[in-house]
């Protein structure tokens, strides 16, 4: 069984794990852990609230399908980080294109005009939450109402100096100092958002380098798949995606990410490099199902157990 929430944050293709474990985005783990085993409790098969046979299997599913997973990412201090970063970027997507806040219910709808942001947003937050799981046939939708709180006081609290959600916060005049009386500022400037993501994709970029030259294809390709999930056109990413699966000898894969790579930057030498011996082995291959041999040449020493093309790849330079 597989659960559909498409409101709120669910919208913009993220997994809300906030709203899932009925906690605020700025909940800390004391917080996150608390209400994990309070619905874990409530959704064990021998906890004693649930009535037949069929509530049972759906809260075994609930807990399985949604509630485990959302733990273990944001009881992680790495993912958790992660994460809130993610969160805040799509407040920012929102704050900047409302378009997902035309579509919202009733009270996320009064959160986006409250005078009282911080107020407003963790009260009915908690209301939202003491019922989540009372009745199982409600809790998708209440999930779907506490992730549009989310999406909103997101956006607001990003939208803070822009006025583009709720009421304007940013002064429409502000008269400038006399230039002798301005003093440097001592305190560092915070870095954008653009700076936070590429630094993020950048992690997420070393950690499965470093898992493939360990030999964990199946974890470097769950950091690149989260990366892509940030930048889908990330070149470099694609371009180390499409190397995994050629060590994995998943030639279809890897040329769907070397051409994606290369769509992104035609002059990416990761993707080139194994887009070329691709198509020397496809060769290869159709010289042998001919009957003739093969010509002795360089390509023979390019293959994914080491040399050529993959030991430069891993050789410290930065592609």
């Amino acid at each position: 069984m597989s659960f559909q929430i498409e409101r709120g944050l669910f919208m913009l293709d993220f997994s809300d794990y906030h709203s899932i474990l009925g906690v605020s985005v700025e909940a800390d783990v004391k917080e996150i852990r608390k209400n994990y085993l309070k619905i874990a409790r409530r959704l064990h098969p021998d906890s004693g609230v649930l009535e037949g046979e069929r509530d049972r299997q759906l809260a075994g599913q609930f807990l399985s399908k949604m509630v485990n997973p959302a733990w273990e990412q944001l009881s992680q201090e790495r993912s958790r980080t992660d994460h809130a970063v993610l969160l805040k970027l799509k407040g920012q997507g929102a704050m900047r294109h409302q378009t997902h806040t035309q579509v919202l219910g009733s009270l996320a709808k009064q959160l986006l005009t409250a005078n009282n942001l911080d107020y407003f947003y963790r009260t009915a937050l908690q209301d939202l939450a003491d019922r989540q799981y009372q009745h199982l046939d409600q809790v998708l939708e209440l999930i779907a109402q506490i992730s549009e709180l989310n999406l909103v006081y997101l956006a607001r609290k990003e939208g803070t100096n822009e006025g583009t959600i709720g009421e304007p916060k940013k002064p429409l005049y502000t008269a400038a100092a006399p230039a002798s009386t301005v003093a440097p500022s001592s305190t560092p400037t915070p870095p954008s958002a653009q700076e936070q993501r590429e630094s993020l994709l950048e992690q997420y970029y070393r950690r499965a380098e470093g898992f493939m030259k360990k030999g964990n294809y199946a974890q470097a390709t769950l950091e690149l798949r989260d990366a892509l999930q940030i930048d889908p056109n990330h070149c470099r990413c694609h371009s180390l995606m499409g190397m995994v699966y050629l060590q994995q000898k998943q030639a279809t894969m890897a040329k769907i990410h070397f051409n994606k790579a290369l769509t992104v930057n035609p002059e990416d030498p990761t993707a080139l490099e194994g887009k070329k011996y691709l198509e020397q082995q496809a060769n290869k291959t159709a010289s042998q199902a001919s009957g003739s041999k093969p010509a002795n040449n360089k390509s023979d020493r390019n293959k994914p157990d080491g040399g050529g093309l993959f030991g430069g790849l891993f050789s410290g330079k930065k592609k």
